[in-house]
């Protein structure tokens, strides 16, 4: 299980996902690179300045209080439902961690 930063999802929203492609994610392409894709990944919503020329800085730099409110909300739920993920219970931790 890996778990990074997501900038297409809003601040609060959580997904797990099984395998995939990088999307460009620097973090992730190294994983890749040494275990391949064949991995279930937790992916935090961390929302997007709006400008691709701002993304380094954005995802590099403390968050704004009200969206890190909502990531730190976000892990929690992932946090409290982890003892299903552990027993490889992927698909009930999805239908509970994907609903709001």
């Amino acid at each position: 299980m890996v778990v990074h930063d997501e900038l297409d999802f809003k601040p609060g929203v959580v997904k797990l996902k099984h395998g995939g492609g990088n999307g460009g994610h620097n973090g992730l392409k190294d994983i890749d690179r040494v275990i391949g894709k064949n991995y279930w990944r937790a992916r935090v919503g961390i929302g997007h300045p709006g400008d691709a020329a701002k993304v380094a800085g954005y995802v590099l730099n403390k968050p704004v209080t009200d969206d890190l409110v909502e990531i730190e909300r976000s892990l929690d739920k992932l946090l409290k439902n982890f003892d299903m993920l552990i027993a490889g219970d992927f698909a009930n931790a999805q239908k509970v961690i994907h609903t709001s």
